[in-house]
């Protein structure tokens, strides 16, 4: 055989210079290659997730004791008659009287306003009798003085004047947004030493803050007490706020 002569190739070595065969190890590497990515992605993904799953959701909460600033007390009262006149008239001196208690009380006059008057009547047995009502609305800032105009509502029944049930005073706080910022900072404080105590159960640290929502500001009476007939809601109040926080575990 001359050395001219090609030889021909066969066997393994030309099966893989096949255009088929170089198609299929192309995908192959390619599948390999995404796979490996893929495992990484996957893994890496995985961390993070249990990373993520690091954290504690809790609850905090701040109080605090206030003292009311705004005292309302609505007065009614009324007189019946068979005469509409007569009814009226006792209605008017009744409003002179309270005019003059709270004066001796020392309130200013245009502490206390009229807010509303009717009349009604009804027939029996061929009499008609009227009732006048009448409603006053003390509004004071001056809540010493409430308390005491409260303690001596009965000198009004001395002076003549029947309260309706329904007249008694209320207190107010008005000064809530003066202080929800540090009462949102304490629930959080107090938020974070409970996350604190669970975070040292499990081995952990407190991170960042990852979510927090906060509750309703809510005002109640400090000592429960409630108000009705003959009787004056407390201007002693207790302010309560929770929040709730979620942190992150180191």
């Amino acid at each position: 055989m001359s050395s001219d002569e090609v030889q021909p190739v066969n066997g393994p070595t030309r099966a893989w210079r096949e255009p088929a065969t170089l198609r299929w190890f192309g995908t192959a590497a390619i599948l390999a290659i995404g796979l490996t990515a893929g495992g990484y992605l996957l893994g890496n993904g995985l961390l993070r997730a249990k990373d993520a799953e690091r954290a504690v959701t809790v609850r905090g909460l701040a109080e605090r004791d206030v003292t009311a600033d705004l005292a309302t007390w609505t007065i009614a009262y009324s007189a019946s008659s068979s005469s509409l006149a007569e009814a009226q008239d006792k209605v008017r001196r009744d409003t002179q009287a309270i005019e003059g208690f709270f004066k001796d009380l020392g309130f200013p006059g245009e502490a206390l306003q009229p807010t509303g008057a009717n009349v009604a009547s009804y027939t029996n047995e061929g009499v008609t009798t009227y009732t006048v009502r009448q409603r006053l609305a003390l509004r004071s800032e001056d809540i010493a003085r409430a308390q005491k105009a409260v303690a001596r509502q009965f000198d009004l029944v001395g002076r003549g004047v029947f309260l309706e049930e329904g007249s008694g005073m209320s207190y107010t706080f008005t000064g809530l947004n003066d202080i929800k910022p540090d009462m949102v900072a304490e629930a959080t404080k107090d938020a974070r030493a409970s996350a604190q105590q669970f975070a040292e159960d499990s081995g952990s640290g407190v991170g960042k803050i990852r979510d927090a929502t906060q509750g309703y500001f809510t005002i109640e009476a400090r000592d429960g007490e409630a108000g009705g007939w003959g009787m004056a809601d407390s201007p002693y109040k207790k302010v309560r706020v929770v929040t709730t926080v979620s942190f992150s575990l180191d």
